[in-house]
C-alpha cells in the first residue's frame, strides 16, 4: 500500500509540475519561431533555434534602458524595505506593550487590503502631493520607490518580527552593559543574526517588484522611465500582437530574477519557516 501511495503521489507530482511548467515551455519554444510557424503549431519545437527574435525584441523594448530602470527601482526599494522593516520589527518585539502590539497588528492587517481597491485613491493622493506640495510623486523613479516601500513594508515587518523573537535578549543586554549604543546594538549585534530572513525578504520583494506591472503603469508615463514589464507593452498593438517577439521579450524579462533566485533559493524555506512560525 505504501509503495502504491508513493507511486500515485509521484505521478501526481509529475503531472502538477508539467502543468506549472507548461507556460514556460510555450514561452521558450515560441520565442524562436516566426509568426507563421507559431500560428501553425504553438506546441511544436521550432524548426531552428535562432536568437534573431531576441535581438529584435531587445531593440524594440529598449531593453538596456528598461533593465537599468528596473534594476535601480528594485534594488533601492528592497534596501529601504529591509532597513526600515528590520528596525521596526525589532522595536515592536523589544517594546512589548499594548501600543506596540496594536501598531504591529494594524500594520500586518494592511496585507489583507487588495491593491486594486487602493490604486485610484492612491493616484489622487499622489497627484495632490505633486500639485500642492510640489513633490514629484508621479512619473518619477523616486515616487515609485516610495510607493513600493509602503506596499511591501507590512510583509517584511511580519517576517522580521517572527524571526527576531528567536534572537536571545541576553546578547543585547550584554552589549548594552559593555556600553554599546542603541544604534550599534542593532547593527552590530542584532542585524547580523538576521541574515536568513533578510535574504528571504529580499528574494520575495525582488520577485514582486521586478515583475510588477500595475503600479508602474499607473505611476510612470515617460517612455524613458519604463521598467521591463512595462516595455513589453510595445509588442501588443491595438490590432496586431507580435507573439514571437513578445515571448522573446518575456524570456529576457524573467532571466535576471531567475538567476537571482537560483543563487539565493536555499534561504527561502528556512527563512519563511523561521520568520512566520517561531
Amino acid at each position: 500500500m505504501k509503495t502504491t501511495s508513493r507511486s500515485v503521489g509521484s505521478v501526481l507530482l509529475v503531472l502538477l509540475s508539467l502543468a506549472f511548467l507548461s507556460p514556460i515551455y510555450l514561452m521558450l519554444v515560441n520565442s524562436f519561431k516566426d509568426r507563421a510557424e507559431l500560428y501553425r503549431n504553438a506546441l511544436a519545437l521550432p524548426s531552428s533555434f535562432s536568437f534573431q527574435y531576441y535581438g529584435k525584441a531587445a531593440e524594440k523594448m529598449n531593453f538596456m534602458t528598461a533593465f537599468g530602470n528596473s534594476l535601480f527601482i528594485t534594488v533601492i526599494s528592497v534596501l529601504i524595505v529591509v532597513v526600515l522593516a528590520s528596525m521596526t520589527a525589532w522595536m515592536f518585539v523589544r517594546t512589548d506593550d499594548r501600543l506596540s502590539r496594536f501598531l504591529f497588528l494594524l500594520l500586518v492587517s494592511t496585507m489583507l487590503i487588495p491593491f486594486q481597491t487602493l490604486m485610484m485613491p492612491l493616484m489622487q493622493v499622489m497627484d495632490w502631493i505633486r500639485t500642492n506640495l510640489h513633490i514629484p510623486m508621479l512619473n518619477t523613479r523616486g515616487g515609485l520607490i516610495y510607493m513600493n516601500v509602503g506596499f511591501h513594508a507590512s510583509m517584511a515587518v511580519f517576517l522580521f518580527h517572527g524571526f527576531i523573537k528567536s534572537v536571545p535578549v541576553a546578547l543585547e543586554e550584554a552589549a548594552t552593559l559593555d556600553g554599546c549604543s542603541k544604534f550599534g546594538l542593532f547593527w552590530r549585534i542584532v542585524f547580523p543574526l538576521l541574515k536568513t530572513i533578510t535574504v528571504t525578504v529580499a528574494i520575495l520583494d525582488v520577485i514582486a517588484m521586478w515583475n510588477d506591472y500595475l503600479l508602474p503603469s499607473l505611476t510612470l508615463s515617460d517612455k524613458a522611465l519604463r521598467t521591463i514589464p512595462l516595455s513589453t507593452f510595445y509588442f501588443f498593438g491595438e490590432f496586431t500582437i507580435q507573439w514571437n517577439l513578445a515571448m522573446a521579450g518575456l524570456v529576457l524579462t524573467i532571466i535576471p530574477v531567475v538567476v537571482f533566485y537560483l543563487f539565493a533559493q536555499k534561504y527561502i524555506i528556512k527563512g519563511i519557516a523561521a520568520g512566520a512560525v517561531k
